[in-house]
Parts: C-alpha cells; structure tokens; sequence
C-alpha cells in the first residue's frame, strides 16, 4: 500500500512538471521572459526563467484532478461506498478508505494552493520587473498572517496564542526567503527543497497522528506531490540549467514547505505523554537553507548593507572560494541537507537525550563548515 501511496503521489506531478518545464523553455524566450546575465549573476547568457510556474501547475494540476474526481464521487453517492468508480474504472483500494476525509480536507488544501498561488504570482511579478523589497516582505507577511489567523500555527506547547502566533508568521516569511535566497546556482534551491520535502513526508508517514495512530497521509501526500514537481523540474534545472526556478518557484516552494510543516503534527506518545522535542524535526530538515539565510544576512549587516540587496555571500558562492566547482558545491550542500534532515527521521524514536545528540550532530556539522569557511577567508586575507 505505502508503495502505492508514494507513486501515485510522485509520478502525476513529475510528468506535469516535466512538461510544464518544457513548455516554459519554449514559451518564455518568445515573451521576454528571460534573466539576462550581468553584476552578480553567474550565468553568462539570458535564461528562460519563471521555471517556477511548471511546478506550480504540476502541483495544483494534481490537485485539481483529484477534486474533480472527489466531486464526481460525491455527486453519484460513492463517496462512501467499499468500491467506488469513475466511468467503470474502480478507484484504488488503498484510496478508498481515505476519500471521505480528503473532501472534507479539500478546503483546507486550497486555501494552502490559493495562498501558495498569491506569492508564486508576487515572486513571477518579481521575475518581470524587481518589486521593493517591502512591498515584497508586506505581501509575504500579509499572507502568513492571514493563513495564522485561520488557524495554522506552530505547536509549541505555549498556551499564549500571541507568541505561536508571530512565531508562526515569523517562520513562514523566513522560509519563503530562505528558498529564495538558495537560488542561486542551477538546481540548487528546487534540489533542496526536494530533499527537504521527502525528508519531511518520511517523518510523517512514520509518526502517527495522535488521534488515529494512523500514517499522516494527506500532508505527507501534499509534501510528495511537491517533490514529484520538483523532480520533474529539476530535469530542466540541472546542471547546466535550461530554466531556472526563478523568484515565483522559490517563493511558492518555502511557503508549501512552511505550511506543510504547520499542517503537520510532529509529536508522538510515549505511555500517554509527548515526546516534545519531536517537534524539533523540522528544524533539522530545513538547517541547511535557515544557516544559509541566517550567515547571509549577517555578512550583509556587517558590511553595512541591507540584508535584501543581492550579492555572492551565500553558502554556494562561499564554497566555491574554497576551491570548489559550481556541480560540487551544489552537491555538497545536497548531502548536508540530507545529512541534518536525517537526524529528523529519529527524533520521535529517541529520549531527551538521544534528541540532544541528534541536535548536536546538526549543529555540528553546520559549525564545521563555518570554520572551514572562515579559515578559507583567512587564508586568501593572509595570501593578499
């Protein structure tokens, strides 16, 4: 059944995707829809962007398929039926347990789809002509708060809704900027967010939700879906790139990630008491893109800069200082993606102090390479 789950969710999207980032390829050169090369940017000839549409319509277009087929059920009275089907083709029989509560869920999923759609239009706008970065950040923090205010939250175990709350906006426009700020060499943001995504969707279809003690199927079906438009794209998008992902995917791709985490429920029971710090999982899958945005506006600060005005200070750039290839730093950061998301596969299994070590593996492996990078610096200062 699992194995069913994961390839219905993974493959529509992959091939919409794919053909979506086709389409663009061809499409977007003829309406302008180019980044052009100069200042800071690596690439050296125009590059048909906005690759971030594809994934969205992979994503929505599962969707929306779905919801047509859970409507033409409702309408014929199958919704509750052991053996629904659709023009005489039975519906999958892992399926049919799940359609009852997937048509009472699909508000909430197209809220999240019509959230998501708001900033991937701000982020193609972005694309076309650059928008202030406060209009930006207004539009962004309008939109988590709206969301929050609906009821998505991070749990914390505080009683204080004003804190969960801000806390909640708070990580929703940093992981819209983060996946943003990655986008910076070929396959990299889209890469990551894969990881990060599949980590995540592996988390939850191995923690039960409290209630049921049943696999979290639908986040984890909507975090699939993503990592199955990601791939698709990532055909177009690999090194060297043939579209980039572009201001409307990064933007839509940290927002669904933020927003599956806050849909999600982290926690498990242990002799009818919480494992607390399982809610830390996400935390370890999204380390990578949180320490990258986090050194970033640091390096901007201190030089004196505003910590939205581009440059080459991100943790790609800086690991190609240290000698690395473009291909290589991208893969390096793959790895430490799937290296700190790993630790968030067995938070819900460990004790407090098994979830102390998983922590500081994390934090481990992020400090060394903030040493090495600090010692490359040091070195090329000493050289010059």
């Amino acid at each position: 059944m699992l194995m069913k789950f994961i390839l219905a969710t993974l493959v529509p999207p992959i091939v919409l995707a794919y053909l979506g980032g086709w389409l663009m390829r061809h499409v977007a050169p003829r309406l302008g829809w180019l980044d052009r090369p100069g200042g800071r940017k690596i690439h050296t000839q125009p590059m048909p962007t906005s690759g971030g549409l594809a994934v969205w319509v992979a994503v929505v277009g599962v969707f929306a398929g779905g919801q047509a087929m859970l409507a033409w059920l409702k309408a014929t009275g199958q919704l509750q039926l052991p053996a629904p089907s659709i023009a005489g083709v039975p519906m999958p029989q892992f399926a049919v347990p799940h359609l009852a509560g997937l048509w009472a869920q699909s508000g909430k999923l197209w809220t999240l789809l019509g959230g998501g759609t708001v900033l991937m239009i701000l982020g193609w706008l972005d694309d076309r002509r650059p928008v202030d970065w406060r209009v930006r950040l207004a539009v962004e923090t309008l939109v988590a708060v709206v969301l929050v205010a609906m009821g998505w939250r991070l749990s914390l175990f505080i009683e204080n809704v004003w804190i969960t709350g801000a806390a909640s906006v708070l990580w929703i426009v940093a992981l819209v900027n983060a996946f943003n700020m990655l986008d910076n060499m070929d396959g990299l943001s889209a890469g990551v967010a894969a990881i990060a995504a599949g980590m995540l969707a592996g988390v939850l279809l191995m923690v039960p939700n409290p209630q049921s003690q049943a696999p979290q199927f639908f986040v984890a079906g909507f975090l699939l879906v993503l990592v199955g438009a990601l791939m698709g794209f990532l055909w177009h998008n690999r090194p060297p790139a043939r579209l980039f992902l572009g201001d409307a995917g990064s933007y839509l791709v940290g927002f669904w990630i933020a927003m599956a985490t806050l849909s999600a429920t982290f926690v498990v029971l242990e002799d009818g008491q919480p494992k607390r710090h399982a809610i830390l999982a996400p935390l370890c899958v999204l380390a990578v893109p949180i320490y990258d945005m986090i050194t970033v506006v640091a390096i901007r600060l201190r030089a004196g800069r505003s910590p939205f005005e581009g440059d080459r200070s991100h943790l790609s750039h800086r690991l190609v200082e240290l000698g690395m290839s473009r291909a290589q730093a991208v893969g390096v950061i793959y790895l430490l993606s799937a290296t700190c998301g790993l630790g968030a596969l067995l938070l819900h299994q460990v004790d407090m102090t098994g979830a102390c070590v998983v922590l500081l593996l994390v934090v481990c492996v992020l400090v060394v390479i903030g040493i090495l990078e600090s010692a490359a610096r040091r070195s090329r200062t000493e050289g010059g």
